[in-house]
């Protein structure tokens, strides 16, 4: 195994790790300080997040017969999903794909298997994933739903062979969902073996670190054997509950990013000497030329842009970098470095 590094940010232009470039305007952190004043920080959370569960049933009109277990960001919830399987369980998703799938699996000692992806489209290769569940009868299949780091959508009528085949659970990462206007919630009562896990990150409160897992309450009744109680601190449940209050302002910096990729998206496809693949996220994969990755991600660098390095992965990510859609000046800052870098290799 490789320790999960996080680059030092400090001082530079920070495109690397898809996070919401917009802060809350002053009259909203205000209304947020108000809330916290009365948090009893001497007292232990509520176990169970009550009434920020009831925030998120209400917003995604969940139905009762389902369940919210919440985890701090989406991989402490892949750690306790993972955590509680047989040791000599096998794991499937395919690759490339949020890294943790595989990091988590493997520090478990569990069986992973990574399945390519089309090298022409990165869609799934249905014939491949299907085999490869009736060989390895996997007890959790990863789909990320739009796929991080590839940006794109996974058909819906391949998902469905997948959760119609599987004999484990199906877990779709609907990390990016904000920006993708595309779920399998509405699924859920179709598929007992289906879970949805979300998470706030992506949409603007990376900071607070919460993700949850939606399903059955049978599935989570037994997930929650294996969650450590008291997982969501209280400041992290007061400021989830208010941000999830101002869906204006998240609609409207979501709407944004969502235009700044369309531009950003644009303005990388008329440079010749790349090629930028579609995104349902809010981030861009990009193939440079030949053995040029790692030099341009290091120029970049060097003159205050941080992006994602995703070529030492290999295989379909040879050659490749990933930018997150920033603001707008910074966008450009990142399009005007990289076409001199590009002039000068």
């Amino acid at each position: 195994m490789a320790t999960y590094k996080v680059a030092n940010a400090s001082g530079l232009i920070k495109l690397d790790a898809m996070e919401n470039p917009y802060q809350w305007p002053a009259d909203i952190i205000e209304k947020w300080l108000e809330k916290l004043r009365n948090c009893q920080l001497n007292r232990y959370p509520d176990p169970d997040v009550q009434d920020l569960a009831a925030t998120i049933r209400k917003l995604n009109q969940i139905p009762d017969q389902f369940e919210i277990l919440f985890g701090n960001g989406s991989d402490e919830l892949i750690q306790v999903l993972l955590m509680a399987l047989p040791p000599d369980s096998s794991i499937l998703a395919p690759e490339p794909s949020f890294v943790m799938y595989r990091q988590i699996a493997q520090s478990l000692g569990l069986n992973y298997h990574g399945i390519p992806l089309q090298s022409d489209s990165f869609e799934l290769d249905l014939p491949a994933m299907l085999d490869a569940i009736t060989k390895h009868q996997p007890r959790v299949v990863f789909l990320a739903y739009p796929n991080n780091p590839t940006a794109n959508l996974f058909k819906k009528s391949f998902i469905f062979e997948i959760l119609e085949t599987s004999p484990g659970l199906v877990v779709i990462d609907e990390a990016y969902a904000p920006f993708a206007d595309a779920t399998l919630l509405n699924d859920l009562d179709k598929y007992e073996n289906l879970l949805v896990m979300r998470t706030l990150s992506k949409l603007g409160l990376a900071g607070i670190r919460l993700g949850f897992f939606i399903g059955s309450t049978g599935i989570i009744k037994q997930l929650n054997k294996i969650r450590l109680p008291y997982n969501i601190n209280v400041l992290t449940q007061i400021t989830a509950d208010f941000a999830l209050t101002q869906q204006s302002l998240f609609a409207e910096q979501t709407q944004k990013i969502c235009q700044d990729r369309t531009a950003l998206f644009n303005a990388l496809n008329a440079i010749s000497e790349i090629k930028v693949f579609e995104s349902a996220a809010n981030f861009l994969l990009f193939r440079t030329p030949a053995d040029k990755a790692a030099s341009i991600f290091l120029s970049l660098k060097e003159q205050g842009i941080l992006i994602k390095n995703l070529s030492p992965q290999g295989g379909l990510l040879t050659d490749c970098l990933r930018v997150t859609v920033g603001r707008p000046e910074e966008n450009q800052n990142f399009l005007t470095v990289l076409k001199n870098i590009l002039a000068k290799e």
